[in-house]
């Protein structure tokens, strides 16, 4: 069968391989979600991706191979397969790393502390909810992490909130609907990066076509929360004097380091080459943090005064390894923190595994007949994203996990958009808008336990209010039902 061959010219197609029914293409992927179904669940939770879900993508491989033994496939194609999805996403990886460097240096230069400075001094008690989602969007933009956002600021404005009288649901929805969407529009998170990687598409290619359902979900959701707190009695005003002295003490902040991330967008509108935009940011970044910040480059490389060395030692432990800089505010202290290059193994081991899951199944022939089968029944290109919407909802509830709703519906899906003439921006795209931001709406979810156990707000108080996470997957249907922005994909 020709769709089992699709290495390079140099391989002879494979012969007298047996095809797979579509149950039995299907058995990997059932088992795989049965396996992490049972690791998150009952035994790792929040902890899983530390390496145990990995290994369960490598066993899941491990099932698909054994089908594939006894349909004639060899060893050796599976392998070459392997090599061939691993190799696709290098670009992917070599970015994470990028970001994880343009991350350590954008902290210690003082970027990211000025975003959430000046995004902190917008607090106003009727437009309390509206404020807090556009101060949770710039500090998850400028972070990367949701879970980041609402385990600090999140944390405040609750408190915040409370003293208002405002509920703490009400509060929390605000909190996750900002934070979920600066996750998704930052080439900072991991979600964002994992999502294009699963698909084949451009980071900034998908953060661009992503924003034409973001940005009109965010809009509505700013106008729910306006109509809410112009409806609402507040009491008093909100106090953040000591969060804004406590970044003022430990950071030099201001508004000239904007230019960094100005540069990088600029780049960006041009069509930069990522790796390169985010090289030339990660070395602008450091720059700026020797020039504006070398109290805190002289902390990192322990020494005393500021020359070439110490500079040099700084700057490449940020960009390299976990890199913290402590503020009079323990309550702010785990915004400033980043994990440089090393922060982004995690990640790079989960899409490394998860080609290689990818992979044996693309060589049994398992991802052309569970393709097949989606196509004759989603026969329209609304019931093909319908049917990635469902399945990313249902690996949310199943295996517990926004990383695995992105992983395993991704590989599943991405022939059949390719089949269906679609560019693989909209599986991406459909991916996010359905996998990561529903995550914390699942109580039982790695992003739902931590949320609600972080902010102190139950999934069922704050599911309604989070208007964001539960509007998201709607509009992406919506725009597919009346095919807005749905791109085709080009033949070279």
């Amino acid at each position: 069968m020709q769709s089992h061959d699709t290495t390079s010219k140099k391989n002879s197609p494979v012969k007298n391989i047996i095809e797979l029914t579509i149950w039995e293409a299907l058995i990997p992927v059932f088992a795989l979600v049965a396996m992490l179904f049972y690791n998150v669940f009952y035994v790792f939770g929040d902890d899983a991706l530390s390496g145990s879900n990995q290994f369960l993508l490598l066993l899941g491989a491990a099932v698909a191979a054994v089908l594939g033994y006894f349909k004639k496939v060899s060893y050796k194609h599976m392998l070459e397969m392997v090599a061939e999805n691993v190799k696709s996403t290098t670009g992917a990886l070599l970015i994470l790393l990028l970001v994880g460097a343009l991350a350590g240096t954008w902290l210690i230069s003082g970027i990211i502390p000025s975003m959430i400075y000046y995004g902190l001094q917008i607090l106003n008690p009727t437009f309390f909810l509206v404020a807090s989602v556009i101060i949770c969007s710039i500090i998850s933009i400028a972070t990367g992490s949701s879970w980041t956002t609402s385990a600090t600021v999140g944390i405040a404005l609750i408190g915040i909130g409370n003293t208002l009288g405002i509920p703490a649901g009400m509060t929390a929805g605000a909190v996750l609907s900002g934070a979920y969407f600066g996750d998704k529009m930052s080439p900072l998170s991991d979600t964002t990066n994992l999502a294009p990687a699963m698909a084949g598409a451009d980071l900034f290619d998908h953060i661009k076509y992503m924003a034409y359902t973001t940005v009109p979900t965010i809009i509505i959701t700013l106008i729910i929360f306006l109509i809410i707190g112009l409806n609402i009695d507040t009491n008093g005003s909100p106090d953040i004097t000591d969060k804004l002295e406590a970044i003022n003490g430990a950071f030099n902040i201001s508004p000239w380091l904007f230019c960094i991330p100005l540069l990088v967008v600029v780049l960006i509108i041009r069509k930069t080459p990522p790796l390169v935009a985010l090289l030339l940011g990660t070395i602008f970044g450091a720059i700026a943090a020797i020039i504006a910040q070398p109290q805190i480059v002289m902390t990192i490389a322990q020494a005393d005064t500021l020359n070439f060395e110490s500079a040099y030692k700084g700057v490449m432990k940020a960009i390299t390894v976990n890199t913290a800089v402590e503020t009079s505010s323990s309550e702010l202290n785990d915004l400033f923190t980043a994990g440089g290059m090393n922060g982004m193994l995690g990640t790079i081991w989960l899409i490394i595994c998860a080609m290689v899951f990818g992979g044996v199944m693309e060589a049994i022939g398992a991802l052309s007949i569970i393709s097949k089968s989606l196509l004759s029944i989603a026969t329209t290109t609304f019931g093909l994203f319908a049917s990635t919407v469902t399945s990313c909802l249902a690996l949310n509830v199943t295996a517990s996990d926004q990383y695995l709703a992105l992983v395993v519906p991704g590989k599943m899906f991405k022939k059949a958009y390719e089949e269906k003439g679609l560019a693989p921006e909209n599986l991406s795209r459909t991916l996010e808008d359905s996998g990561t931001v529903t995550s914390v709406l699942v109580p039982w979810n790695t992003c739902g336990a931590y949320q609600s156990g972080v902010l102190g707000v139950s999934v069922a108080d704050y599911f309604v209010f989070a208007f964001f996470n539960w509007i998201s997957p709607f509009m992406t249907l919506l725009f597919a039902a009346f095919s807005i922005k749905i791109k085709k994909l080009v033949k070279s």
